[in-house]
């Protein structure tokens, strides 16, 4: 009876296994482009509280379905089977399957359903298709009978989406318009993103080996994974250099390399799970200091 009652004392309840399939971590990466987007926006127009928390929602639900989509098809392939770290909900079997495909399903709809409203406000219809194309890039990453991410195209997917994609998109929706500033923050934006999912996957890297999930860490040598981290970190600070001799006060932002530095020397040398865990949490801080900083001085 005690060996019982402590099993269960010790098991997560339902809702903590939910907020643990959530991955708030991840969520940074889509409040950043959002507050960079509508930054740029506001030094070019006068803000607009609604549509910009509207356009937060809409990018917080889009990336916690696909972390629900991710866990459910990771989970169903197995290929989470072999990993090491947080409990999945799917490969744990403490969530039924189709109940994490539903989450998935239910955060894209939702999102859909606030998208809907701002295209009716804005009268911008063009963000029907983009949205449209969000939500299926967003299943079929880690979805369908050929997921693009074991391909090794999941660096590609983000610097669109959490790059371009989201940057531009609130710029248009806020201004309908899009310039070269908002341009080059989408890069910026992307290439952090692209060194979060980077360092997840090498940490990932033998499990994935073993599983069969080719990302692109696993494609190339762990030399060059590192060289690309590094590359994928530090070029937005050349980027904001645009800015900085353009635009009083967004000079500041280069204080996010307190942050970047040590994520790149972490990863250059590191051979543990941890290390990369570190070195993924200083990344995606990174990427939201960066886009916070820029977003208040493009603004005021």
């Amino acid at each position: 009876m005690a060996n019982k009652k402590s099993t269960q004392k010790n098991s997560p309840s339902k809702f903590a296994l939910w907020v643990a399939g959530a991955r708030l971590r991840t969520l940074p990466l889509a409040v950043a482009p959002v507050a960079i987007g509508a930054g740029a926006a506001a030094g070019v127009q006068s803000f607009n509280a609604l549509l910009s928390l509207a356009a937060l929602a809409v990018a917080l639900l889009l990336q916690i379905g696909v972390n629900y989509a991710n866990d459910y098809s990771d989970g169903i392939r197995g290929t989470d089977d072999f990993r090491v770290g947080p409990t999945r909900l799917t490969a744990s079997r403490l969530v039924p399957a189709s109940a994490v495909k539903r989450a998935a399903f239910l955060c894209f709809g939702l999102a859909a359903a606030i998208g809907l409203a701002i295209v009716l406000v804005t009268q911008s219809w063009v963000l029907l298709a983009l949205g449209a194309v969000a939500i299926v890039a967003a299943w079929f990453y880690t979805g369908g009978k050929r997921p693009y991410g074991y391909m090794g195209l999941g660096e590609v997917s983000v610097f669109v989406f959490f790059g371009l994609v989201e940057v531009l998109g609130t710029t248009y929706v806020l201004v309908k318009s899009v310039w070269l500033e908002p341009i080059l923050l989408g890069v910026a934006h992307g290439l952090f993103a692209c060194a979060v999912l980077l360092v997840n996957n090498i940490r990932d890297r033998e499990t994935d080996i073993v599983a069969g999930k080719r990302t692109l860490a696993t494609r190339v040598p762990m030399w060059l994974n590192r060289v690309l981290f590094g590359v994928y970190m530090l070029v937005p600070f050349v980027i904001l250099t645009w800015f900085a001799l353009t635009v009083f006060n967004t000079w500041w932002a280069y204080f996010a390399l307190f942050l970047a530095i040590p994520a790149v020397l972490i990863t250059s040398t590191a051979k543990t799970a941890p290390e990369y865990v570190l070195a993924l949490k200083l990344s995606v801080w990174t990427s939201l200091v960066f886009a916070s900083i820029l977003a208040w001085t493009l603004a005021f």
